[in-house]
């Protein structure tokens, strides 16, 4: 097939490649550069999120993206605790840091380490737990005639720290509201 593999790269493998076709009606050439690229980890251009929150009982994923090449084994510390796998901690392949059923207890400094061959980095992030958003009034079933209008609640607890937005679909798709006003009206009350 004229391929050219290689394994086990490098530095001494960069450069320029040139491959070569020939026959009897002539010659050709076609060019390409191969980079051998190696940086060590570093959160410049994606640090962690400075706060993260989570709702309580919940889960929450605190991601860890350094660039760094070749891939950086990654571990996780809560304050001075280094934090391994069990049963609600979980460190993904991708660095990311996953906590289920979060509670008070989880609050706290989360540092992410990145370390390769090229050298290594951290990134730290604070966990605040929030109170979960509930519903509290769902809304019910509605029979109506065709032509009537019908009504329909939902009413939820939540953080008061934090915003709360409703949305309604119809059949798994969001209603737009405003495009379809004249069919659909929405009352938010406080």
């Amino acid at each position: 097939k004229g391929e050219l593999r290689m394994q086990s790269l490098s530095f001494d493998d960069a450069g320029m490649y040139q491959c070569i076709a020939e026959n009897t009606r002539g010659i050709i050439y076609a060019n390409a550069e191969l980079k051998i690229v190696a940086s060590p980890p570093t959160f410049e251009l994606n640090p962690m999120k400075k706060k993260i929150l989570a709702a309580k009982g919940g889960r929450v994923i605190i991601e860890c993206k350094p660039k760094a090449a070749p891939k950086p084994k990654f571990s996780w510390s809560k304050g001075t605790e280094l934090l391994v796998n069990g049963s609600r901690i979980h460190i993904w392949d991708d660095g990311s840091l996953e906590i289920i059923n979060v509670t008070k207890l989880d609050e706290g400094r989360y540092t992410c380490f990145a370390e390769n061959n090229r050298g290594k980095a951290n990134s730290t992030g604070v966990l605040e737990m929030t109170e979960a958003t509930r519903i509290t009034l769902a809304p019910l079933n509605v029979d109506v005639t065709v032509g009537e209008n019908a009504t329909m609640q939902c009413i939820a607890s939540h953080d008061p720290t934090l915003d709360l937005t409703f949305i309604w679909s119809l059949n798994g798709f969001v209603i737009d509201f405003e495009k379809e006003h004249e069919h659909y009206e929405r009352n938010v009350m406080v």
